[in-house]
């Protein structure tokens, strides 16, 4: 049946007929021919469209079938398919894999989701998806009418805020509510958003800022349970329940400095947490050994090769890592570039072959998203438009023994033994704070740096040709 299979799935000219159909008989003189020609009964000709081909239901096509079922799965209650969703409609219909999309349409919670929002009748917008309860569905969902131009493009980290508030507040007292909600809306947000702006890579901030209104929301609650008023609270106050807490409470600095800006509470001060150097890091040694492995080991697969080398030479955070396009990988003069932040870095011959072969890679993941690219992002996500998750690329590491933390912390090491402070922070991205921390933990001293600063200084004022 497996074989038979195949032959209906690639119709050819009959050498009797003449038509395209799947040539399931053979003639005479040894050339195929259709069943018509062959004198049987079977007629593997849709009767909507007339193409020949392994049909799938009531005598169709897979293809027309689609087109019927999704008319039926997204039309809206006037009967006509809602403006939003057409580009998700055109694009399915065109899919390379028919017969994969009627099962997603049939079995998937996604495709449920698509038609409850097509029966409402209701404008499918931003904010009807805010109302619903948050999901990885609606979640998929929402990313994929962005891509496809149905929705239009937003900051979902930060956007998604307000909703997921409106939720943690509904039960708050109405003292809580009328301090954490202008808190997190005109200091926390407003905030998060200007940065964001200024950023040259995405940010991922949603976590801090959540992190940030539950902590202020459980001192509240504890102030109420020990009977202590926000206005008169005093530093001991405060600092018992810091010592109560872990260092996550500690994050309560931000709120108690907006309420103290706004002459709400006096002067409380929240020590700062120590910072620590890396306790994590991995040898040398086992350093190059996955390193060497990453870049010739065509057992892994091609993502997890050309990301873990990336950790293990250039110390990314796997944050960054999944947010590289095809547009930051150039040739020049038969060398290649990535750019990470402003300046292009010369990448090691096998790790450029690397990253090349991931850029001209077909695209394997969602169907929609090899219907229309979009971004191009050199490691895709199941989420039609969007880059893989920190989560995924960290295990699928992970499973070849490249554990992201101690491999970034030991790259950054070696680097910073070789680089200084300010060219490591100008070619990774580092803010510079945090490149010079890493140079102090390598022990690393600017002299020569200063030195070689200086000597191009000099030359450059000895060459200067005098007015």
């Amino acid at each position: 049946m497996t074989c038979y299979t195949v032959v209906l799935d690639a119709p050819a000219t009959c050498t009797g007929c003449g038509r395209q159909q799947p040539l399931i008989g053979i003639s005479e003189d040894g050339t195929g021919i259709c069943g018509t020609c062959s004198g049987t009964a079977f007629d593997y000709t849709c009767r909507t469209c007339g193409l020949g081909g392994r049909t799938y239901a009531g005598a169709q096509c897979a293809r027309c079938v689609l087109a019927a079922r999704l008319q039926q799965l997204l039309a809206g209650p006037t009967g006509h398919i809602p403006a939003p969703l057409q580009p998700l409609r055109d694009a399915l219909a065109l899919t390379e894999r028919p017969r994969g999309i009627l099962h997603w349409l049939k079995h998937s919670p996604n495709a449920a989701l698509i038609a409850s929002l097509a029966a409402s009748g209701e404008p499918i917008t931003h904010q009807r998806l805010d109302r619903l309860p948050p999901s990885r569905h609606l979640h998929y969902v929402r990313h994929t009418l962005v891509h496809l131009g149905a929705l239009p493009e937003r900051d979902e980290e930060l956007d998604r805020i307000p909703a997921w508030l409106g939720t943690v507040l509904a039960d708050r007292p109405v003292g809580h509510i009328q301090l954490v909600r202008p808190y997190a809306h005109w200091h926390l947000l407003r905030r998060a958003r200007r940065r964001a702006a200024q950023r040259r890579r995405p940010a991922e901030p949603g976590s801090f800022l959540r992190t940030r209104v539950l902590v202020a929301l459980e001192f509240l609650a504890w102030l109420d349970e020990h009977g202590l008023d926000l206005g008169g609270l005093r530093q001991d106050g405060l600092d018992r329940w810091l010592d109560a807490g872990n260092t996550r409470t500690y994050t309560i600095r931000y709120f108690l400095s907006w309420t103290t800006s706004r002459g709400l509470t006096g002067k409380l001060s929240v020590p700062s947490i120590p910072r620590q150097q890396p306790s994590r890091l991995m040898d040398e040694d086992g350093r190059w050994h996955l390193l060497k492995r990453c870049l010739t080991d065509s057992t892994m697969a091609l993502d997890t090769r050309a990301a873990g080398a990336l950790i293990l030479l250039f110390g990314l955070h796997a944050s960054h890592i999944r947010h590289l396009t095809a547009t930051q990988l150039t040739r020049r003069d038969g060398n290649s570039y990535l750019t990470l932040d402003r300046h292009p870095i010369l990448l090691p011959p096998r790790l450029a072959r690397l990253l090349h072969q991931l850029a001209e890679a077909p695209h394997t993941r969602a169907a929609l998203t090899r219907a229309t690219r979009g971004e191009p992002w050199l490691f895709p996500g199941l989420v039609p438009g969007r880059p893989t998750s920190q989560t995924g690329l960290s295990t699928k590491l992970l499973a070849h023994g490249i554990d992201t933390r101690p491999a970034r912390n030991a790259a950054l090491v070696a680097l910073s033994g070789d680089l200084p402070a300010p060219v490591l922070a100008s070619i990774l991205g580092l803010h510079p704070n945090t490149a010079v921390r890493w140079a102090g933990f390598a022990k690393t001293s600017w002299a020569d740096y200063l030195a070689a600063r200086a000597a191009d200084l000099h030359r450059e004022t000895n060459t200067t040709p005098q007015k």
